[in-house]
């Protein structure tokens, strides 16, 4: 027997079978059901969402020998024959090709005559937007007062340039693009069904490819496997999508966050070797974007099975909220605006300079430094160990402390020696705390999951090691079990001792390391805005000229 691709293979043949139109089956089914049949039906929506499928089932529910039903048996002459597209009474007509009056003066011509063997003559047309308006002209007649035994199915991806005389004689309905996470559970019923080994984030990087087409999705997977010699896995998927190297998605990020221009710019020509798409890198960003603004909103929200997950979470708790939603904008205009720049190297590069130019220092959300603390008086400057030996005062060295006195002596030690000494020295003793939470964060080794909730934590109280947090009642999703572990984890290896965690939720406003930074931020955007407006300078350039004052930014002090 030949083969039949998937999408043929596993196209729905009842309503309950068709994924992600819920709205629309539901509106067909109680139809059918109550016997309040339209003569003229439009389905819109992109390719591959269902449209055509739609409308056979739709043939089969009106002609089911069991009646006019929404659950047509499968197993009748009518239903069989419609599925196998040799039903008599089913005219299928490709407006792309057929674009004349004088096809449809066909079609229209025939439909005065009763069907054959079914219930009803049905007429599905595909792409009916390609029609002549003469054509459209022709059929309003027979739209507007159809013979009770016709129905007519239209189907199209541009409703906007059908007529609206013709909209409003149709029963219309929008099929909508299929979600990613609901693509992928499809595929998953498919390969189960097909005995073929896959792996979840391989389907995954397939389901955002196709777009919400489950056709295009089904024919990625049927190219996956053929690529992957009779398996789905990631790297194989990777390498068919040509999505190997997208983790210049990644390094693009990491060099933002870092204030790296020549990193970035690298990074850009690098992509411009490798023939990325610009137009393409732009839309794969805000894809990238988006999910790190759910990791830092609703982490749950994101599937244990997204590529680059731990890497994302990393960029989420790096980036804050802020920062994330302006490259975003940024990603979005600078797409708008390619086609508008001398070439897209230069309107891709210009994109990335502009997130560079915009807050800068604010796109790493490195923990704030505590105010410094005034400075202490200058400590005596301390004694070398030769002078204190040689001091008058000073006994005499017993022979016993004789190695302890050499010991102390730079000179006479050997350098394999001192730095023994050294790493003796640094990593004895325990680390001492000095009720500075934040400072704690910043010296922890945290990934991302941990970050993410040490940042939204106020210290209540550590003491007999047992450390008592207060998370805001908002940020509750953050206090997941898995995230007290890590964060637990980490802690215990700073100290060196197993240390207790006991969270509460408060519904007050808590003294959080991203509390701390944003007052910091806002006390120096208060203070830069200040110094501006009280500027001798500016006020008479604004009094004189007309001048106004476009956008303060407060200087990063410690990039002197």
């Amino acid at each position: 027997m030949a083969y039949q691709v998937l999408a043929r293979k596993w196209r729905p043949r009842t309503f309950a079978e068709l994924a992600g139109q819920a709205h629309v089956v539901r509106a067909l089914s109680n139809a059918l059901t109550q016997n309040r049949l339209h003569h003229a039906y439009l389905f819109t929506g992109t390719r591959g969402v269902g449209k055509t499928t739609v409308a056979r089932i739709l043939a089969k529910a009106l002609n089911c020998e069991t009646g006019i039903t929404a659950t047509p048996c499968g197993v009748c002459s009518a239903c069989t024959q419609i599925d196998a597209g040799r039903f008599v009474d089913l005219l299928e007509l490709d407006a792309a090709s057929n674009t004349g009056i004088d096809n449809m003066r066909e079609v229209l011509d025939n439909a005065q005559y009763a069907p054959t063997v079914g219930r009803f003559k049905v007429y599905i047309i595909d792409e009916v937007h390609m029609l002549s308006k003469a054509a459209f002209n022709s059929m309003l007649k027979t739209l507007e007062e159809p013979p009770e035994h016709v129905k007519f199915i239209l189907a199209t991806t541009d409703p906007q340039k059908i007529p609206i005389t013709v909209l409003s004689r149709c029963l219309q309905f929008n099929l909508k693009q299929m979600p990613p996470e609901l693509v992928r559970e499809h595929l998953t019923k498919v390969l189960e069904l097909e005995g073929i080994p896959s792996q979840p984030a391989a389907l995954q990087l397939i389901a955002r490819a196709a777009q919400g087409s489950m056709r295009d999705a089904l024919s990625l997977l049927d190219q996956a496997i053929a690529y992957g010699s009779g398996e789905v896995l990631t790297d194989t998927v990777h390498g068919m999508l040509g999505a190997i190297d997208q983790r210049y998605l990644f390094n693009l990020l990491f060099a933002l966050i870092a204030n790296d221009g020549a990193t970035l710019l690298n990074e850009a020509e690098q992509m411009a070797v490798r023939s990325i798409d610009f137009n393409a890198a732009l839309q794969n960003l805000a894809a990238l974007l988006q999910q790190i603004a759910l990791a830092q909103i609703v982490p749950a929200a994101l599937a244990d099975d997204t590529p680059d997950r731990d890497t994302i979470i990393d960029l989420a708790a790096r980036l804050d909220a802020q920062t994330v939603q302006l490259y975003y904008q940024i990603c979005l205009l600078g797409r708008r605006d390619l086609g508008l720049a001398p070439d897209e190297f230069a309107g891709f590069s210009m994109t990335l300079l502009r997130m560079l130019a915009f807050l800068p220092q604010t796109g790493n959300v490195n923990l704030p430094q505590p105010a410094p603390a005034p400075a202490p008086a200058p400590a005596p400057a301390p004694v070398p160990a030769a002078q204190r030996t040689q001091a008058p005062q000073a006994p005499q060295a017993s022979p016993a402390a004789a190695p302890e006195a050499a010991a102390a002596t730079p000179a006479e030690t050997p350098a394999p020696a001192i730095a023994e000494h050294h790493v003796a020295q640094t990593t004895a003793p325990a680390p001492v705390f000095n009720g500075d939470w934040a400072e704690l964060v910043g010296q922890l080794k945290l990934g991302g999951q941990a970050r993410m909730l040490a940042l939204q934590c106020e210290l209540q109280q550590f003491a007999a090691d047992t450390m008592r947090l207060l998370v805001p009642v908002e940020h509750k999703h953050l206090t997941d079990k898995s995230y007290q572990d890590k964060l637990r984890e980490s802690l215990g290896s700073h100290f060196g001792r197993p240390i207790r965690l006991e969270i509460s939720l408060t519904e007050e406003i808590a003294n959080t390391p991203i509390k701390q930074q944003n007052d910091a931020r806002a006390a120096r955007q208060a203070e830069a805005e200040s110094i501006i407006q009280d500027d001798p300078f500016v006020r008479d350039a604004i009094n004189q000229l007309d001048a106004r004052i476009v956008s303060i930014q407060p200087v990063d002090q410690s990039a002197n």
